[in-house]
C-alpha cells in the first residue's frame, strides 16, 4: 500500500473526517460520505461561519462577503417566490456572462427547492429558444447581450434583466431589473421548505456537438458529493506533500485561500467547483470576465495573492509560454488543477516551473457533467510518475472498464469507462430514451469514453465515436495529439479520421503553430510522431491553421465544428 492509499484509508475509515459508509441511493447500494449536508440550502447556511470574509470579487470592482451573499440570496429567493411564484421543482433559467447576479440567482433557486437551469452563454438564438422550450422555466434571468439574441421574444417567459434597465415599455413580458428584484424583498430569511437529497438542483446542457443538447439533471446529493471528494483530494494532496515552512524557504500559507476563476458558470467547473466547493471551504473567488487574457490572469494573481487556479483547454499552455510570465509575482499560487482535456507532459513541466509553490499539488482530473464533473484525479506522486494518466477513482466513485456487452474487463484491457456512485446524474431532462442509453439498471453510467485501468490508475484514450479504425487497427487520437503538442513548434493539435477506399480510414492532424510566422515543416512533424508511435499512427494528412481550435465550455475541441460538419456556437478561447 502506497502513501496515497494509506492516507485515503485514514481519512475515509471509521471515525475519519471523510468516513465512507454504504447506503441506499435511488434503490441501489452506494458508498457515500457519512458526514454530509442534505441540501444546498444547508450548504449555503453553513457559510455563515465565514460571514466577514470575502466570497466573490469580480473584475468590475464588486466585492461580496459570505454574509452579504447569504442576505442577498435570501432576498432574491423571496422575490422569485412572491413576484413569479417560483417554488419547489420549478425551473429558473439563468443566461449571462459570469456575474454576481448569476451566482445569486443560482443560490436563490436551489434554496427554494427550484431547479437552476444554466444556459450556455455562447449559444445563438435558435439554441437558446430550444433550451427554453425544453426546460419550461417559470422565469428567465438574463443579461442584455444574451437577451438580444432572442430578438424580443422570450416565449412568454417573464424576464429578470441582470444588467441595466429594460427598454422603454419593457421588451419582454413582466421584465424587471435584477436590482429591483433584490430590493423588493427587504429583509428576508432563507426559505424553509423541505428539500430531499435526491431532488434536482440544476440542469446543465451538454455541448450538443452532435444533435440537440441534452439537459443533465444534477441533484443536491450529486453536487454535495462532488464537494466532498474535492475537499478530500485537497487535504490528501497537502498531507502527501506538505509545503516547506516559510523559515525554510516555503510559501506563506494565508488564513483564507483565494481561487482565480475564468471558467463559465454554465459549466460544472465554474458552477459546482467554484461557486459551491469554494463556499464550503470559505475560499475567496476572484472572477475574470471577457476573453481569456493570460496577462490579466497573472496580474490578478499578483494583486489578489491568488492561491489556486484551475485552467481549462489551452489556458495553461498559453499562460506558461506568454512573454510576460517573468513580470509578475506568481509565488502565492499553491494549487493548480486542470480538466476537460489531456495535459501534455511538456505543459505540466512548464506549470511546475512557472508556479513552483504549486508543483507538488499539480493535478489532472477526468469526469463529465453526467457524473457531476469529477470521477478520477491524478496528482502528486501519481502525476509525476504517470503524467499521461487521469488518476485514481476518488472516494465513493467506482470505475470499471467494460466491453460492448457490459462485461467488466480485466486490468490493462481497453473498453468503455463506466462510473458508479453518488455523483452520477439523476437523468437527462425529459429524455427517458437517452437516459436509458447511458445509465443501466444498477445506475452505472456509460461515459462513451474509451480507456483502461492499470494499478488503480485510469488512462483515457478517446471518445468511442472519435476512434479511428485504420486497416483493422484502433487508433486513438489523443495519444497522437499529446505527442504533437509536445513539439516546441506546436501550440495546439487535433487528430481526426478521414475516409480511405482501402484502409477504411487514415489519420489526419490539424495543427496550430506556436509561431504563425515560422510554421513547422510537415516532414519534421512526421518524424516527431514516428519517433514515439507506431507507423500507422503517423498522420497521412496534415492541415496547418492560423486560428485557435474551436472548443466547448469544458475546453474540449469540437471536432464536428473543426471538420465543418456543424456550425460553431462558441466563441473560441472566450470566457464569460
Amino acid at each position: 500500500m502506497g502513501i496515497l492509499d494509506e492516507i485515503e484509508a485514514q481519512l475515509t475509515g471509521p471515525g475519519g473526517p471523510f468516513e465512507v459508509v454504504e447506503e441506499n441511493v435511488l434503490g441501489e447500494r452506494m458508498r457515500v460520505f457519512k458526514d454530509r449536508k442534505r441540501s444546498l440550502r444547508e450548504v449555503l447556511a453553513s457559510s455563515e461561519e465565514f460571514a466577514d470574509r470575502e466570497y466573490m470579487v469580480f473584475d468590475d470592482g464588486r466585492r461580496y462577503t459570505f454574509g452579504e451573499n447569504i442576505a442577498l440570496v435570501a432576498r432574491t429567493a423571496e422575490s422569485l417566490r412572491s413576484e413569479f411564484g417560483v417554488g419547489k421543482g420549478d425551473r429558473v433559467a439563468i443566461l449571462g456572462s459570469n456575474s454576481p447576479e448569476w451566482v445569486l440567482a443560482f443560490w436563490a433557486s436551489v434554496c427554494l427547492g427550484a431547479v437552476a437551469v444554466g444556459m450556455n452563454a455562447w449559444w445563438a438564438g435558435d439554441e437558446l429558444r430550444f433550451a427554453l422550450e425544453d426546460s419550461e422555466p417559470t422565469v428567465l434571468v438574463a443579461d442584455s447581450k444574451r437577451l438580444a439574441r432572442l430578438e424580443g421574444d422570450s416565449g412568454g417567459i417573464p424576464v429578470v434583466r441582470m444588467d441595466g434597465e429594460p427598454a422603454p415599455g419593457g421588451r419582454y413580458e413582466g421584465e424587471i431589473p435584477f436590482a429591483t428584484l433584490v430590493a423588493g424583498a427587504g429583509d428576508a430569511a432563507l426559505p424553509t421548505g423541505a428539500i430531499d437529497e435526491d431532488d434536482p438542483a440544476a440542469i446543465l446542457y451538454t455541448s450538443g456537438t452532435s444533435g440537440r443538447p441534452k439537459g443533465v439533471v444534477n441533484s443536491h446529493r450529486n453536487v454535495i458529493a462532488l464537494t466532498g471528494i474535492q475537499i478530500f483530494q485537497g487535504l490528501r494532496t497537502f498531507l502527501v506533500a506538505p509545503p516547506k515552512p516559510p523559515e525554510e524557504g516555503g510559501p506563506e500559507i494565508p488564513e483564507q485561500r483565494v481561487q482565480l476563476v475564468g471558467n463559465p458558470l454554465f459549466h460544472v467547473s465554474g458552477l459546482y467547483t467554484h461557486v459551491v466547493t469554494m463556499l464550503v471551504t470559505g475560499t475567496k473567488t476572484v472572477w475574470t470576465t471577457g476573453r481569456y487574457d493570460p496577462e490579466v490572469v497573472m496580474r490578478l494573481v499578483e494583486e489578489e495573492r491568488v492561491t489556486g487556479w484551475s485552467p481549462m483547454g489551452s489556458m495553461a499552455p498559453r499562460l506558461v509560454e506568454h512573454p510576460a510570465v517573468g513580470k509578475y509575482d506568481l509565488s502565492s499560487v499553491l494549487t493548480v488543477g486542470s480538466g476537460g482535456s489531456p495535459m501534455p507532459e511538456s505543459v505540466q513541466r512548464r506549470l511546475r516551473e512557472v508556479f513552483p509553490n504549486a508543483a507538488a499539488s499539480l493535478g489532472v482530473g477526468y469526469g463529465q457533467t453526467e457524473c457531476t464533473a469529477l470521477a478520477t484525479l491524478c496528482a502528486g506522486p501519481d502525476l509525476s510518475e504517470h503524467p499521461d494518466s487521469v488518476g485514481r477513482p476518488l472516494p465513493t466513485v467506482d470505475v470499471e472498464i467494460r466491453d460492448p456487452d457490459g462485461r467488466s474487463l480485466p486490468e490493462g484491457e481497453e473498453g468503455e469507462i463506466c462510473i458508479h456512485g453518488p455523483t452520477v446524474m439523476l437523468e437527462y431532462w425529459r429524455n427517458a430514451d437517452a437516459t436509458a442509453e447511458v445509465i443501466d439498471g444498477h445506475r452505472w453510467l456509460r461515459t462513451g469514453d474509451i480507456g483502461r485501468m492499470e494499478g488503480r490508475l485510469l488512462w483515457i484514450n478517446t471518445r468511442a465515436r472519435d476512434m479511428i479504425l485504420r486497416a483493422g487497427e484502433n487508433v486513438y487520437p489523443v495519444e497522437i495529439e499529446l505527442r504533437l503538442q509536445a513539439h516546441p513548434d506546436v501550440a495546439e493539435a487535433a487528430v481526426v479520421g478521414v475516409d480511405h477506399p482501402v484502409l477504411g480510414q487514415e489519420v489526419k492532424a490539424i495543427v496550430v503553430p506556436a509561431d504563425l510566422g515560422a510554421p513547422p515543416e510537415i516532414e519534421a512533424l512526421e518524424r516527431w510522431v514516428a519517433e514515439a508511435l507506431a507507423y500507422y499512427k503517423v498522420p497521412a494528412h496534415w492541415e496547418l491553421r492560423a486560428e485557435p481550435l474551436p472548443r466547448n465550455a469544458a475546453g474540449k475541441v469540437i471536432k464536428p465544428v473543426l471538420l465543418g460538419e456543424s456550425e460553431n456556437p462558441f466563441l473560441a478561447e472566450d470566457t464569460v
